[in-house]
């Protein structure tokens, strides 16, 4: 069977973020340090969705040919596979139409979590959403082509270390780079867990996935790492766990297995802060950990609780983000402004805020009201028919009572202006943004003084 894997890379979408809903890129504003943000996030070339490697291994492990096709007419083949995000979710159900109308009786799968959450944006299409994880196709292939359904439930894949490798081979692997977490390249995507134990509930990541937590052997993983190295020529692995570090021995495990490998690779990860102290912190940089993502949000801890965020003393993200530095290892804050009830003054602190912890790098997103999460109902109800190709976590969804929706759109630019602007920040990320200049910043006076000082007085007490 020929099976034609149909994508796009249309208005900047990364599918495999917000759990598989999709995320923008940074949108390009009227002044200049607006633009230079934008080159910053457009350099890149970031992996495929990480379920389309999964998918190609898959119907390759099942004996079909398969190929990958970007933004354009997909060509003949006997079954048709899309992978939607919210962001462009117009876009490809018109090319599901397109398809159908010039192919009737073509079959075609639409699988991952927006197909899973919302399986009727595709009624009357002719087509079949795989509601669950798409990766039981490999069990369950047979079974879903042979009912004629709209919807068809798979399930989660129980035992993760039952996939086969993604296989990068379609997808022009040796392109792809991540420049904020990696200076060495090309980037592959892996995962070592799936699910969260955290109830968030503006969160997309347990949308699909749920609360528990399935773990991959470390062995398993750093299998494909392995790999991934020798086949593709990978230097670079960004762990897409949604919160790395929830087992303690399979970390242990991976800082020892991952610390063997030669060449040494770089990774990255995702996580909850206090799930990686300061020693195991040490491990895993011995490892070739060299950056960390963590979700800060805001300094407000009211808006965090009404959401069923599980607080952390800001004491600790303090020092979370200067054992990081001191190691030399980057961090990429997640801050969220647009809340229901912000106001100028509430994102000037969460801006203050990020300056003052100061980060490697500080990302706001405005609050986004995902489908199966807590805000989505009130959201559409509140609002009617919403535009999903504005769902890029920079574009204001839910009204703000205290402001507009073009105010809103010029504070998301001014914070990543005021944050990245200053010459604070660049002393004191010097060594990080650009290791092989470490020898002339590395314990300066000036970085030090630009620390202390900025420790004086913090934000949220003005």
């Amino acid at each position: 069977m020929n099976v034609v894997l149909w994508d796009t890379r249309k208005l900047d979408v990364s599918k495999d973020f917000a759990g598989g809903f999709g995320i923008g890129q940074y949108p390009a504003g009227g002044e200049f340090r607006d633009r230079v943000i934008r080159w910053f996030y457009k350099r890149d070339r970031r992996p495929a969705a990480l379920l389309w490697a999964h998918l190609a291994a898959i119907f390759g492990r099942l004996g079909h040919q398969v190929q990958y096709v970007e933004d354009r007419p997909p060509p003949q083949a006997d079954l048709y596979v899309f992978y939607p995000s919210l962001i462009t979710l117009d876009l490809e159900r018109r090319m599901m139409a397109d398809l159908l109308a010039q192919r009737p009786g073509a079959r075609v799968l639409v699988v991952g979590t927006t197909a899973s959450v919302m399986p009727e944006a595709f009624a009357g299409l002719g087509v079949t959403v795989v509601r669950g994880e798409a990766e039981q196709l490999l069990w369950q292939l047979d079974a879903v082509l042979a009912q004629r359904e709209p919807e068809v439930r798979v399930g989660l894949v129980e035992d993760l270390d039952r996939l086969p490798p993604p296989d990068w081979s379609l997808f022009g692997p040796r392109r792809f780079r991540i420049g904020y977490d990696f200076w060495r390249f090309p980037t592959a995507l892996v995962q070592a867990s799936r699910g969260c134990p955290f109830r968030c509930n503006y969160c997309p990541y347990i949308v699909l996935t749920q609360s528990s937590v399935r773990v991959r052997s470390a062995e398993a993983v750093v299998d494909e790492i392995r790999h991934g190295m020798r086949r593709w020529g990978f230097r670079s692995f960004k762990f897409r766990d949604p919160c790395f570090g929830t087992n303690r021995g399979q970390v242990l495990r991976l800082a020892e297995l991952i610390g063997r490998l030669r060449p040494q690779i770089q990774f990255s990860v995702e996580t909850r802060l206090e799930l990686l102290p300061p020693d195991v912190l040490g491990l895993l940089k011995g490892a070739g950990l060299t950056s960390i993502t963590v979700g800060i949000e805001t300094p407000a801890d009211a808006a965090l609780l009404s959401r069923g965020r599980k607080l952390i003393d800001r004491d600790r993200q303090e020092e979370f983000i200067a054992a990081c530095r001191r190691l030399g290892l980057r961090t990429v804050a997640g801050f969220l402004i647009g809340f229901p009830e912000d106001t100028e003054e509430s994102i000037r602190k969460v801006r203050n805020y990020a300056a003052w912890l100061g980060p490697t790098y500080a990302n706001f997103n405005v609050v986004t009201p995902y489908p199966g999460t807590a805000p989505f109902e009130p959201a559409r109800q509140a609002l009617g028919r919403l535009d999903f190709s504005r769902f890029t976590v920079y574009t204001p969804i839910v009204p703000c009572k205290n402001l507009t929706a073009e105010r809103m759109e010029e504070l998301v630019r001014k914070c990543f202006r005021r944050f990245y602007f200053r010459w604070e920040y660049l002393f004191r990320n010097a060594r990080l943004l650009w290791p092989g200049l470490g020898r002339f910043v590395r314990g300066t006076a000036a970085e030090g003084r630009l620390s202390r000082s900025s420790r004086t007085a913090p934000p949220w007490h003005a």
